[in-house]
């Protein structure tokens, strides 16, 4: 079981970055957290937490059943610090819009980092549920980039 520490300090690093969205896994452990008006929300196993509520044990994920499994979030994230981009140029749509089907390979966004511009390219078929970042916006190596439910 991940002690209260642990958890106070993911919480820490969320807040003061730029993710909206956050997974992590320890054991039989699953902590969800995602950041709404600022303020990050953790789940850990089906709880949900908000900082300066009362601590809750997390719950072990043992008994996620094969349906709750499939229904996890899947995300595709940065695979290099850079500038986010949703369009090749300001004048042109995005490349993907929620609702739409990726295909992989297909490019989903454009990073830029060190003045390169590097096409991102989906690895899997899915649909896009959530654009998690907005045009020009900073983003880390390994942000979610856009929620999906795979095809």
């Amino acid at each position: 079981m991940m002690d209260l520490e642990k958890i106070a300090g993911l919480v820490e690093i969320i807040e003061k970055s730029s993710l909206k969205e956050f997974v992590y896994r320890e054991g039989d452990v699953k902590i969800s957290m995602s950041k709404r008006d600022n303020a990050p929300v953790v789940a850990a196993g089906g709880f949900a937490m908000a900082p300066g509520a009362p601590a809750a044990a997390a719950a072990p994920a043992g008994g996620v059943s094969a349906e709750e499994a499939e229904e996890e979030p899947c995300f595709i994230t940065s695979p290099i610090v850079g500038t986010f981009y949703s369009t090749a140029a300001p004048d042109v749509p995005a490349y993907v819009r929620v609702g739409d089907q990726v295909k992989a390979g297909q490019t989903v966004c454009i990073l830029e980092a060190m003045k390169l511009m590097n096409e991102i390219e989906c690895e899997f078929d899915c649909e896009i549920e959530a654009v998690l970042v907005s045009n020009e916006q900073k983003v880390e190596y390994g942000q979610p980039l856009f929620r999906v439910r795979k095809l």
